[in-house]
């Protein structure tokens, strides 16, 4: 086995390290220019260390009957910790990711590997381009998790890229993304007003002392045509570690207030985070 010793490396867009985690034996921490990304445990795949993380895995263990396999498309990579946690808690899943920068996948393949017959496919390109060339009814479950540097790039926030994504998603399917914002909150309230336009059902998980703007942080936006089962969902994120709020309903529409959905033309990318807010140590 690979001395488990930290690993810097510059990758396409951006200084990558991988730091063994002192408690765990193959656990791993990635960060990107400084800000966490991923945690992956490989004794443990079903672990999920990072609080936004557990709660796109909450959404994913109720969208279908636990351990039914689930076709997901993953845009951003990382260290695929949510690609592993599938693979482990529905095996004979069938996942495809897309990652943009080639140099992090192979630093992730070669220190933190996939097992064998994962189910998960890699592949290297512009999430939107590789969203636009998708078929047609493609994957029961979309998980945008993407960040270029430390905010969601502009050409995944527009109505465009939302359009396609309900395209490739089956009718029961279902969209979740990872977001930061803080108040007053034009990036997420705009967020919400771009998928109400092309979903019939919304719902947001985030901590209570973000929602009511007293700090910036993540935000896991759920889109779906299904109802979605916020109580069974309220219920796990708030006995979480580090409780979280599900807004759904007319709490969704009071949010978003008078924000528009965003036009190509007029995307911008998700806020630049404050020093520290995702910072470690």
């Amino acid at each position: 086995m690979t001395e488990q010793i930290p690993v810097t490396r510059t990758t396409d867009h951006g200084t990558a390290k991988l730091m063994p985690d002192v408690d765990r034996e193959r656990a791993w921490l990635l960060t990107v220019d400084g800000a966490p990304q991923s945690y992956v445990d490989l004794d443990d795949p079903a672990h999920l260390e990072f609080e936004y993380a557990r709660r796109l895995g909450y959404v994913l263990d109720g969208v279908a009957d636990e351990g039914l396999p689930l076709d997901v498309l993953h845009l951003g990579g990382g260290a695929l910790t949510l690609p592993r946690y599938v693979a482990a808690t529905r095996p004979g899943s069938r996942q495809d990711v897309v990652e943009a920068d080639r140099g992090l996948l192979e630093l992730v393949t070669e220190y933190v590997p996939l097992p064998r017959g994962s189910g998960i496919a890699l592949h290297t390109a512009d999430a939107r381009a590789w969203l636009e060339a998708a078929p047609d009814d493609h994957a029961d479950v979309l998980v945008a998790d993407v960040f270029g540097g430390s905010r969601v790039p502009a050409h995944l926030t527009t109505l465009a890229y939302a359009r396609e994504a309900e395209r490739v998603l089956r009718p029961g399917g279902v969209y979740l993304a990872n977001l930061a914002d803080a108040a007053p909150f034009a990036f997420l309230r705009s967020q919400l007003a771009t998928f109400a336009a092309v979903f019939e059902e919304l719902a947001l998980i985030a901590e209570p002392g973000v929602l009511r703007g007293r700090r910036f942080g993540n935000a896991v936006l759920v889109a779906s045509h299904r109802p979605l089962d916020t109580t069974a969902l309220a219920r796990r994120t708030a006995a979480d570690a580090f409780p979280a709020r599900v807004e759904h309903g007319a709490a969704i529409s009071e949010f978003t207030g008078s924000a528009r959905p965003v036009d190509d033309a007029d995307a911008v990318p998700s806020p630049e985070p404050p020093d520290g807010a995702f910072g470690i140590g």
